[in-house]
């Protein structure tokens, strides 16, 4: 039996497919160490370090709302008038452009009546606020199950660690200053845990950017307040090097070598068994085209960033296979969840059956 720094790529819902190789590592006895996750992956690593088991896991991706539509399609919120500040109103291009038009109501109250509509809700949030859907319900989603572990909404990325003992980071992007974020109790102690997450998932243009507030602190000793938070796969979708790599500041004093690395990597030129059976679901009226070519151009760029590093530690590796299913495909029929998920028990097992290093739980012992 081996221990595992485990990195878990981003991804939108092809992200399930973890749940099916989470199971298989467990039926085999593997443990995990350390956590990191972007994007999809960092919800994944969150759920695991809160305690959740495989099993677990599964019942979250089955959960169903009341209508009979998967939770996860909950995701793709449509923003609500309410959503919105009076700030970001009064600063809006909308109030920008009717200064210029006579009205026999005040510009506000005309900005107020637009946002009624749902369409032009959805195009004032991509306008003012960088993406489509609210991401409110996900945020909702994920406290409810912290909380069912003990994690609380006042609870930060450490305090977290002091009730778990996990140590977890999670990888998001800084518009403002151009960086890579790693976030965990060392980093950013006084973040709020699901603000983490919910900033390290916000895919550009799909979800609504996140802006550091004063009171979540500073990272790595420097103040982020008012900084521009959104997907750390933009700028690493699939962070490796963060547990092959002695780098304290980030990850603290642990050696890289006391475990063994696996990534997994949600590998869209591999296709699920029997999947070519299952057709995708049908366009969708309550989603623009506009996201679905965001979704497809965002899919393109974040796979490109860590390519050096997934060539470096190949045999590390477990590519689950996902083609064919789409990052914001919440919505997905228990048919195309099943295969995917079934994708991923069989990449793993094959994965386990080809590695080498099983026989010690470290790298040091390989000589790796």
């Amino acid at each position: 039996m081996a221990t595992f720094d485990v990195v878990f790529e981003g991804g939108g819902a092809k992200g399930s497919a973890f749940v099916g190789a989470l199971e298989v590592l467990k039926q085999q006895g593997h443990t995990i160490r350390r956590l990191v996750g972007t994007s999809a992956g960092a919800i994944t690593a969150t759920l695991i370090a809160a305690g959740y088991t495989p099993e677990e896991l599964l019942a979250a991706v089955n959960e169903k709302q009341s209508n009979g539509k998967p939770r996860f399609a909950a995701f793709m919120d449509h923003p609500a008038k309410t959503d919105f500040t009076q700030q970001q109103k009064d600063n809006s291009s909308t109030m920008k452009a009717l200064e210029e038009v006579r009205f026999p109501i005040g510009r506000e109250a005309v900005v107020n009546l637009l946002l009624e509509s749902g369409l032009y809700a959805q195009l004032f949030s991509f306008s003012e606020c960088g993406g489509f859907f609210a991401g409110v319900n996900f945020r909702t989603w994920l406290s409810e199950k912290l909380a069912a572990k003990g994690i609380e909404t006042t609870d930060t990325l450490a305090s977290a660690f002091q009730k778990t003992g996990v140590d977890l980071s999670v990888v998001a992007s800084d518009t403002h200053e151009v960086e890579m974020l790693v976030l965990n109790h060392r980093t950013a102690p006084d973040c709020p845990i699901a603000w983490a997450v919910r900033m390290s998932m916000s895919i550009p243009f799909i979800w609504q950017e996140v802006v550091w507030q004063e009171e979540w602190g500073q990272y790595c000793g420097r103040p982020k307040a008012g900084s521009t938070i959104v997907d750390g796969g933009v700028l690493s979708n699939f962070p490796i090097r963060l547990v092959d790599e002695r780098i304290p500041d980030i990850m603290g004093d642990t050696d890289p070598a006391a475990a063994l690395n696996l990534g997994l990597l949600l590998d869209e030129s591999l296709a699920a068994p029997n999947t070519a059976a299952t057709a995708a679901p049908p366009f969708s009226l309550e989603q623009l085209r506009t996201v679905q070519r965001v979704s497809r151009l965002m899919d393109t760029m974040m796979g490109a960033p860590d390519n050096a590093e997934m060539r470096r530690h190949e045999a590390e590796i477990c590519r689950l296979p996902v083609k064919g299913y789409g990052t914001t495909e919440f919505n997905m029929s228990d048919q195309r969840l099943a295969l995917l998920l079934e994708g991923g028990r069989q990449a793993m097992k094959t994965h386990l059956a080809a590695r080498t290093d099983l026989g010690s739980p470290t790298r040091a012992a390989t000589g790796a």
